[in-house]
């Protein structure tokens, strides 16, 4: 559903101008050109090439001053900054996935009108396609329990255990002391009065106040003095909104945000104050304005606020997004974050692994602790306040840590077929055991066989896409592409990639052929008259000083025509009509190219009626596609993560990653704050 959300009429300038900015906060912003759909211009001199001023919210100090005096003197329209509904995972991102730029007012200011209030007001923008997408971002944040801020933990089922009792449960909802509570005319009387009409109405309910997330890090005062509150009971922990909401039967609420994501899950919602989404049919109002003259659907009122009003960016490419680039990243990120909460202890980690491993664990506090060998991690996880174990499995002797902590998270590097430095910054964290293990059922094979997919159809033709993407990165130009030899035209090209004697894969996902020269062997039994180019796996790649493999390269030629030395995979994969492997990842590769693969162990991808495989599934009892098959492998089982941007990512946003160089870290602050002091001493 393509939806081209045009900007307020109020904002509609012409591209090639700049908007003046006097505030070094607003400019160390990331991607505000981005967001903003213009250059922004520190503390010009003369208004040419410029069509507006920006300042932040409703502040009043030295720069908000300067700007206003700016605008003033050169005629041009003021915008006023906000961060948008869907903002960022954490409170602490210093990037902001979306931001309000208001030329009436702002949204949360009940004062005067707003470019959303006006929207609002106006008709003609509800078009069937714009309401239609507006129901999908609906239900995509309610299958997902996006917020603003998302770091929160799904709340247990009986954080509001009152309904367990026939009672009804009423939320009041604290807020964060600001300009943002007082604009929509709120204070601490309407909070009172709030409360006291909540018992007045619902009497022998059971009541709830929720802590605002700002309150719970510590970075402002609520509304509520809690210690002296008796008869209710405080939800003082970090849940995320709608899976609190979803537990309420009623709202109470001044002008929070949480007012209206209870409308999307159709509840009850009291407005003590006068939020944006009040005045307009779908709330139970205190006050009132004859400013709002219309009835709205939640669907416009959705479509008005998170599609039409709000800018958004891709925080981790820099590029402008829309609201479901947004949805589909902050609900990666979510997702990936609720997986390794926690305090982690990690243990297995090679010196060079524990830095691109550390991001990966740093949710919890403090940041993971690392351990020498396996006592000393079993003692500092049991230690630690909810402590959990990770552990880098991969050609590690695990057994010490399987009998030790039934909790532990097995660790490996990620799928994405794009190479080693792919893996380096991708991760798998895998409670049941890893993928490649075929001894017993992973968290990746329980996925892949009870996900339903076909309720989940967005994901699929998601996944699709990333393997376009995949693919059209992994190919070469021509002028690139060269083989060392000559391939006759009139057989059958056969392709068996070698892996090392110690690789995982092999080790557990063997049973029967468990060398390379044994699977040539069978290779060349059954396709006596195929061309078969045996690729001997990279010099290097064996650990643990284990012997090579007792089959010499005098022996391959005997079984294979060609041994392909040096030669790239994907050239090899260009010529190939079949794949032979025991359980190497380059068979994950050729089917995800559409090749016929033939597995002889049991790798992850087999089983599934893509592959002709030699072993039985007996687990495995589904029949999937390729997509499905890469929408679980590479969407929703590894974990992503930008060590620039320093935020969880998904994998589209990876792979445009691994083809961009570093950037180097504050160049952008760097650039900003140089110009300021420039203008200080000229």
């Amino acid at each position: 559903l393509p939806v081209v959300p045009a900007p307020a009429p109020s904002l509609n300038m012409r591209a090639d101008l700049g908007a003046a900015c006097f505030s070094p906060e607003i400019m160390r912003i990331p991607h505000l050109e981005a967001l903003l759909g213009h250059r922004p211009v520190f503390a010009p001199e003369h208004s040419r090439d410029l069509g507006a001023v920006i300042v932040w919210g409703q502040q009043d100090n030295l720069h908000a001053r300067q700007a206003q005096m700016f605008a003033k003197k050169h005629r041009l329209p003021l915008w006023r900054l906000a961060d948008g509904f869907l903002r960022s995972l954490d409170i602490a991102s210093p990037a902001p996935m979306s931001l309000v730029a208001d030329g009436s007012g702002l949204y949360y200011d009940a004062n005067q009108p707003s470019d959303l209030e006006k929207l609002l007001n106006e008709t003609g923008w509800e078009t069937p396609e714009l309401l239609a997408a507006a129901e999908k971002g609906l239900r995509l944040i309610r299958e997902n329990l996006l917020s603003k801020y998302n770091h929160g933990r799904p709340a247990p089922e009986d954080a509001m255990s009152g309904g367990k009792h026939g009672r009804r449960r009423i939320l009041v909802l604290d807020q964060a002391r600001g300009e943002a509570v007082h604009l929509g005319l709120g204070g601490l009387d309407a909070f009172q009065v709030m409360l006291k009409a909540a018992r007045y109405e619902h009497p022998g309910e059971e009541f709830y106040i929720k802590t605002h997330p700002e309150v719970l890090a510590g970075l402002k005062e609520g509304y509520f003095d809690l210690r002296r509150q008796t008869g209710l009971t405080v939800l003082d922990e970090n849940f995320s909104p709608l899976s609190l909401l979803a537990q309420a039967d009623e709202v109470y609420t001044v002008n929070s945000l949480m007012g209206f994501e209870a409308l999307f899950l159709d509840k009850t919602v009291h407005c003590f104050g006068l939020p944006f989404y009040a005045g307009w049919g779908l709330t139970q109002d205190r006050l009132s304005t004859t400013r709002r003259t219309r009835e709205r659907t939640l669907p416009e009122l959705f479509a008005a606020a998170y599609i039409l009003y709000p800018r958004y960016v891709n925080p981790v490419t820099g590029r402008p997004a829309d609201i479901f680039e947004a949805l589909r990243l902050l609900s990666d990120q979510t997702r990936q974050r609720r997986a390794t909460q926690g305090s982690w202890v990690l243990s297995g980690f090679a010196p060079e692994q524990r830095e691109a491993a550390r991001p990966f664990f740093s949710g919890g506090q403090g940041g993971p602790a690392f351990a020498r060998n396996p006592a000393q991690a079993l003692r500092l996880v049991r230690r630690r306040k909810q402590g959990r174990l990770a552990v880098w499995a991969d050609g590690l002797d695990t057994s010490a840590y399987r009998t030790g902590e039934p909790g532990t998270t097995w660790v490996t590097g990620g799928l994405m077929p794009m190479g080693a430095e792919a893996a380096s910054r991708s991760l798998i964290l895998d409670p049941d055991g890893l993928y490649h293990d075929g001894t017993r059922a992973s968290g990746l094979e329980k996925l892949l066989q009870n996900f339903d997919f076909n309720a989940h159809q967005e994901l699929v033709v998601r996944a699709e896409a990333l393997l376009r993407d995949i693919i059209k990165r992994k190919a070469r130009p021509e002028q690139e592409k060269k083989l060392h030899f000559e391939i006759p035209g009139d057989r059958r090209v056969i392709l068996v990639p070698g892996q090392p004697v110690d690789d995982p894969a092999l080790i557990h996902g063997s049973l029967e052929i468990i060398t390379s020269a044994a699977l040539l062997a069978e290779v060349r039994r059954l396709r006596p008259e195929g061309f078969i180019i045996y690729q001997p796996p990279p010099a290097g790649t064996r650990r643990r000083n284990q012997a090579p493999e007792t089959a010499s390269p005098t022996d391959w030629v005997s079984l294979a025509d060609q041994v392909a030395v040096g030669q790239k995979a994907a050239d090899l994969l260009d010529v190939a009509d079949e794949v032979h492997t025991i359980s190497s990842p380059l068979g994950f590769e050729a089917l995800l190219r559409g090749l016929e693969t033939h597995t002889y162990g049991a790798p992850f991808y087999a089983g599934w009626q893509l592959t002709t495989d030699r072993l039985q599934f007996s687990r495995r009892g589904r029949r999937l596609s390729t997509a499905e098959l890469a929408a679980g492998a590479l969407i929703l089982y590894p974990c992503y993560y930008d060590r620039h941007s320093q935020q969880f990512c998904g994998p589209e946003e990876f792979l445009h990653l691994l083809s961009q160089p570093d950037p180097e870290p504050g160049s952008t602050i760097f650039a900003v704050m140089l110009n300021y002091i420039r203008k200080i001493f000229s």
